[in-house]
């Protein structure tokens, strides 16, 4: 019987979650990753081996009683869905996923008597923010899917008040790296951006460019879930973003190529950006990669998007036909 502690990983093989259970692995845990490959991959989690053991049960058909959380010392909560526009056409599957399969996990630690679970919360629940975004910035959740994080949060939340289940939730901004998902509906700029790249064909920019995202790379947002775990504090509710917004006329200049302008959409922010101030002095966690670095590690691993859909102007006008319909 190994000695080595354990950790649990819903959504573990896809993007954030993969780069959360090599953090997990290199501070010695072995780790029971849930994920049903839908969005993930599991070649994400090859170069493990035995530390790391892969089960594709949905999370909204767990138990209480699953020996995958028996003895477990960590949750990180990943697993959902994700997406705007698929969000308002299936807003019944966003809920059973993102706030019952939230449940469903809540009740396997609590059950399992964990240290602490951290939950993967959205910094969507903002809606159209005032910049810098605090924590206790208004919640105003414009679609299906930010209400459904939000939810999920607020489940976490409660369990915690209720049958004080040890937990935090983390508001990610907009993180960005290897790994990040390669199918699926239109939606985060670096897939798209990368396929253009790999294609030869022009970025497909919205609006004029000068909009600026808080991006933050992979790596540190898994060590921000570390440090949300490994910290006597409870209860809490952190953003976590660069602190930095870069627009998108930056990013085409980094990753290079000619550029062509697309429609600006109704309902989204000319900025995003988090106020980090809260989770640098409760846990002294801060970014360490930068933007310019961060897009340089994308470049190199830029084949990982080889197979993801091409996308052109008629193609996303097609994709955000939804969008313009209810957020217009």
């Amino acid at each position: 019987m190994s000695t080595r502690p354990l950790a649990v990983v819903t959504g573990g093989a896809g993007f954030i979650g993969s780069h959360m259970v090599d953090l997990l692995v290199d501070k010695g845990f072995r780790v029971h990753v849930i994920d049903t490959l839908v969005g993930g991959r599991e070649a994400n989690l090859a170069h493990h081996g035995s530390d790391v053991v892969l089960d594709t049960t949905d999370i909204r058909d767990l138990e209480p009683s699953s020996p995958l959380f028996a003895g477990a010392r960590f949750v990180f909560h990943f697993a959902g869905i994700g997406d705007i526009v698929p969000s308002m056409e299936m807003p019944v599957d966003y809920m059973t996923a993102n706030v019952m399969g939230t449940v469903k996990v809540l009740e396997c630690a609590r059950a399992a008597a964990v240290e602490k679970l951290v939950y993967a919360a959205s910094s969507s629940c903002y809606g159209l923010a005032a910049t810098p975004t605090p924590e206790d910035h208004p919640i105003r959740p414009q679609y299906p899917y930010a209400l459904s994080k939000n939810m999920g949060e607020q489940a976490c939340l409660h369990w915690h008040s209720c049958y004080r289940t040890p937990v935090n939730s983390i508001r990610i901004f907009n993180a960005y790296g290897t790994r990040s998902r390669t199918s699926g509906a239109y939606g985060a700029v670096f897939g798209v951006f990368l396929k253009q790249k790999l294609a030869g064909k022009p970025f497909t920019v919205v609006g004029d460019g000068t909009q600026t995202r808080d991006f933050l790379y992979v790596t540190d947002v898994a060590r921000a879930f570390w440090a949300a775990a490994d910290t006597a504090l409870t209860g809490q509710v952190w953003n976590v973003g660069a602190g930095k917004p870069q627009s998108v006329n930056r990013l085409v200049e980094l990753l290079g190529g000619e550029a062509i302008h697309i429609p600006k959409r109704p309902g989204e922010p000319d900025c995003t950006w988090a106020d980090i101030g809260k989770i640098t002095r409760d846990l002294g966690w801060q970014p360490e990669i930068s933007f310019e670095e961060g897009v340089a590690k994308v470049v190199a691993a830029i084949d990982y998007w080889r197979e993801a859909p091409l996308w052109d102007p008629a193609s996303i006008s097609k994709a955000t036909e939804t969008w313009f319909k209810y957020l217009g």
